[in-house]
């Protein structure tokens, strides 16, 4: 399935590795665009530009910190992340459940020899 031009949902904001590492970044705390800029190795414009669309989508908020503009992660915007994703969860417990019945199949056929 082919993604929307635009980035004004989460999903299409997620889709981009690099913000999915300043999310990440974040999660640690407040950052400046020249901290995120440093610590992801990119340039600064491309490092503002990704704040901005995560900012845009609810998953960043920021502050005036003196003449610093401060970045920080808004996780209430990953709500619909988590619920999308939490759909599947029947479906690895199901997986675990069938590897850890494997498992003790395994030990008993061993102890068994």
């Amino acid at each position: 399935m082919a993604r929307a031009a635009t980035t004004s949902d989460v999903f299409n904001a997620i889709a981009e590795p690099q913000r999915r590492e300043i999310l990440v970044l974040l999660r640690a705390g407040e950052r400046s665009v020249t901290e995120v800029a440093q610590e992801l190795e990119m340039t600064q414009p491309g490092a503002s530009k990704h704040l901005r669309v995560l900012r845009e989508v609810g998953l960043v908020r920021d502050r005036k910190a003196g003449k610093q503009r401060l970045y920080g992660l808004d996780a209430g915007g990953l709500r619909s992340v988590h619920e999308w994703t939490g759909g599947f969860e029947q479906f690895w417990n199901e997986s675990f459940d069938r590897l850890d019945a494997y498992v003790q199949d395994l030990k008993q056929t061993r102890k068994a020899e």
